[in-house]
């Protein structure tokens, strides 16, 4: 199972081509739309959120509702398309794909920025949310919450927070953190910095509980559950670091306190662990490649969004001369939506993990 996208940001919408996609599944169309516009929320977006209403309609690979097999094609119009009117920039951005990709391709600005726009993650969440239903099945649940705004950090989530109390607090909050009570003073900090001109960033984790033993593998790199991972994170637009459990911490930190002891309870012998329990998960649900029948656990870094009302030095690509950046339309603080796209990224990647241990 794999998928790519097409469109641009003002292009008449954004699509998903789904492959591989297990037959003979109910797809429920509501799901994805929730997913899509839990996308377009969280507060610190900006003005483009309000022209979009963003609906899936699935073109390709349902019969009577439910897939067929054959490739999902899955389409989001677009509302504001003037990617042919829109005015030419010859400031690239620092931050944007707009020198390199102009550069690359050998292309004005306008049409790099409309490909790397943040508004592909609309196709990715699609897929993810399409995903869903067949983890469904198998009783996974992927929950991604955000962990902190800019330098203001929220406690860590208790390990022992159930999918439903995580999701029933995540659902709360604006910020789409698990701790909703915190709200005000998030969002005072964001609107303090938006007033100034500037943007925020911020730390996204994602949990994905009832994964069995046994995604992925140990037997070549490309194949290990944490690659995959992290490169399907990675690859979503403004995230600058990945880490699986302790991570980064892990450098720190002794390997008798880092690694996590092996216990047996026989009780929990139908669960995804098969009985193998543990006190701690610092590897985050996966060693050697291989999930291990622990909650899966990933943390995703976002830089601050690189458009800023405050301009930035850059140069004219065709006078060569100094020059501010041009401001183009964006959001303060697109961390709660960046969850929603890191959240559908990994249960695609699980799904397709699990698909292939499935079919083979």
């Amino acid at each position: 199972m794999y998928y790519k996208t097409a469109g641009e940001s003002h292009g008449q919408g954004i699509l998903a081509l789904v492959e591989n996609f297990p037959a003979g599944l109910e797809i429920d169309k509501s799901k994805i739309d929730q997913e899509l516009q839990r996308r377009q929320g969280g507060y610190g977006r900006g003005g483009r959120q309000k022209i979009e209403t963003d609906s899936v309609e699935i073109l390709t690979g349902l019969w009577q509702g439910k897939s067929t097999g054959a490739p999902i094609t899955l389409w989001i119009r677009n509302r504001d398309c003037r990617i042919n009117t829109a005015p030419e920039i010859t400031q690239p951005r620092p931050g944007h794909a707009d020198l390199a990709g102009s550069i690359k391709y050998a292309l004005p600005i306008r049409p790099i920025l409309e490909r790397a726009s943040a508004r592909e993650t609309a196709g990715r969440v699609a897929a993810g949310a399409l995903a869903k239903q067949w983890l469904e099945k198998f009783g996974i649940i992927v929950a991604g919450f955000v962990r902190t705004i800019g330098s203001l950090s929220l406690p860590t989530p208790p390990n022992d927070l159930t999918p439903d109390e995580l999701l029933q607090r995540r659902n709360s909050s604006e910020l789409y953190t698990v701790y909703p009570e915190h709200d005000t003073v998030l969002k005072w900090r964001i609107d303090e910095i938006g007033n100034s001109g500037d943007t925020v960033g911020g730390v996204i984790e994602v949990r994905v509980f009832g994964v069995p033993i046994g995604l992925g593998s140990c037997m070549q790199w490309d194949a290990k559950l944490d690659g995959k991972l992290a490169q399907a994170v990675m690859s979503v637009q403004a995230v600058k670091g990945v880490e699986i459990g302790l991570g980064f911490e892990s450098a720190r930190t002794l390997g008798s306190a880092m690694h996590d002891p092996i216990g047996y309870d026989a009780a929990q012998q139908q669960t995804p662990s098969q009985g193998f329990v543990r006190k701690t998960n610092n590897a985050g649900g996966i060693e050697g490649g291989i999930s291990n029948g622990q909650p899966i656990i990933v943390r995703a870094a976002m830089k601050p969004i690189p458009t800023l009302k405050k301009p930035l030095d850059s140069i004219d690509l065709i006078s060569k001369q100094s020059m501010p950046t041009i401001y183009e339309r964006s959001d303060v603080c697109a961390v709660p939506a960046a969850s929603v796209v890191v959240e559908n990224v990994i249960a695609f990647e699980i799904a397709r993990q699990l698909e292939s241990t499935h079919t083979h």
